[in-house]
């Protein structure tokens, strides 16, 4: 079965820096897009950082662009989203996702099919 799990959440102050990891199971890693979606109490899942399955393509929210990086390791099945100047705004729930790659990268939620369980990231002022 298809397995996704994430690690590496915590908490941190404000300005600090988290390095997200998720590793998949059960699928051919390097066919799929991956990506990071985040969701606290109060807001809908939103995206965050998406990369195609060679790691060469990469898409960001405007809301983390330039303190957010994503990477992947595809000789781990492992896909990363190092974090950097975190701000209060980006406490959330943490997912990494996973779709067959196509012609484009996605941030819709909808269009991803296998998702992980989440890790908490919670930023202090």
């Amino acid at each position: 079965q298809v397995q996704l799990v994430e690690s590496g959440g915590g908490s941190v102050q404000a300005g600090g820096s988290v390095k997200l990891s998720c590793t998949v199971s059960g699928l051919n890693f390097a066919s799929y897009a991956m990506a990071w979606f985040r969701q606290d109490p109060g807001k809908e899942r939103e995206f965050v950082a998406a990369t195609s399955g060679s790691g060469s393509a990469k898409k960001y929210a405007d809301s983390v662009m330039g303190r957010f990086a994503i990477s992947r390791d595809n000789a781990k099945d492992t896909v990363y989203l190092q974090m950097n100047n975190l701000q209060p705004s980006d406490t959330a729930l943490y997912f990494c996702a996973a779709r067959k790659y196509g012609a484009r990268l996605s941030s819709e939620v909808d269009i991803y099919e296998y998702w992980g369980q989440g890790t908490q990231v919670t930023v202090s002022s």
